[in-house]
C-alpha cells in the first residue's frame, strides 16, 4: 500500500523532527521544510497529501504559503501556530486551511487531526461505489449533492471545500430548524475537532460569498443562537 505523504513546514527543527517521528510510526512518509519559499518549491516536487504549516517562517510566512497553494490546489492544510488569538485562527481558516492547531500541542492529538482531515479529503476526492448518490437537497436554482460533493447554483458548479458542502447540506436538509454553533461544530467537525465556534462563522461567511439568498430559500443567522436554512 502506498504511503500517504505529509510535508512538515516548520523552522523549529526539534518540533519538525518530533512530528516526523510520530507520523513515521503511523506509516506516513514525511518531508521536513524550514522555509516558506522552499516549501512552495517542495510542494511541486514532493506532491504531499497533506501539509502541516507553521505560520512564523523565514522567507514568506505560513499565511502567504497557504494563499499561494490555494490558488491552484485544494490539498489539505493544517496550520500550526503559537498564536492563540481568534483573529489569527479565523484568518488561517479564511485563507483555506482545513484545521488550526495551537502550539504546544499533544503529538497524538496532532496525528488524530491529520488522519481526520485526510479521511474527509479522501471522501471528497473519491466518493467510491458505496456512497449513496441520492444524498442530495434540491431547491430552486440550488442542488447540494453529498454523494459526489458538488453544489450547483443557478445552473453552474460552485467550488466549495468539503466542510462548506457538508455544512450547507446539513442545514438545508433540515429546513427551518435552528442549530447552535456548538451543534454544528459537533455534527460537521465531530469530536476529533477541538476548535472554537468561530470556525462555524467563518465557513458560513465563505458559503454566503459563493451563493446568495434566493426568494425561495435563504441561509439565516439566528442572533445569539446560531443558524438555520429557511425555505419559503
Amino acid at each position: 500500500m502506498k504511503k500517504q505523504k505529509i510535508m512538515i513546514v516548520d523552522d523549529d527543527a526539534s518540533i519538525a523532527e518530533l512530528i516526523s517521528l510520530y507520523l513515521t510510526k503511523e506509516c506516513f512518509e514525511t518531508k521536513k521544510v524550514a522555509d516558506g519559499n522552499v516549501a512552495l518549491k517542495a510542494f511541486e516536487t514532493f506532491k504531499p497529501d497533506l501539509i502541516l504549516l507553521d505560520l512564523m517562517l523565514p522567507g514568506i510566512d505560513g499565511y502567504e504559503v497557504c494563499r499561494e497553494i490555494r490558488r491552484n490546489s485544494s490539498i489539505p492544510i493544517i496550520m500550526l501556530s503559537a498564536k492563540t488569538e481568534t483573529f489569527d485562527k479565523v484568518l488561517g481558516l479564511e485563507l483555506g486551511a482545513d484545521d488550526y492547531i495551537i502550539k504546544p500541542f499533544d503529538a497524538k492529538e496532532l496525528v488524530a487531526r491529520v488522519k481526520a482531515v485526510l479521511r474527509r479529503s479522501k471522501v471528497s476526492a473519491d466518493p467510491g461505489p458505496l456512497q449513496r448518490h441520492d444524498e442530495s437537497v434540491r431547491l430552486p436554482d440550488l442542488i447540494i449533492n453529498l454523494g459526489n460533493y458538488s453544489v450547483t447554483y443557478m445552473g453552474g458548479n460552485v467550488d466549495m471545500t468539503p466542510k462548506e458542502i457538508e455544512l450547507l447540506y446539513f442545514l438545508a436538509s433540515s429546513p427551518n430548524q435552528v442549530f447552535t454553533r456548538e451543534q454544528l461544530l459537533d455534527h460537521i467537525w465531530g469530536y476529533e475537532y477541538i476548535g472554537d465556534t468561530r470556525t462555524v462563522d467563518v465557513h458560513i461567511k465563505r458559503i454566503r460569498e459563493k451563493i446568495k439568498d434566493h426568494d425561495k430559500w435563504a441561509l439565516m443567522t439566528v442572533w445569539g443562537i446560531g443558524y438555520k436554512f429557511i425555505t419559503k
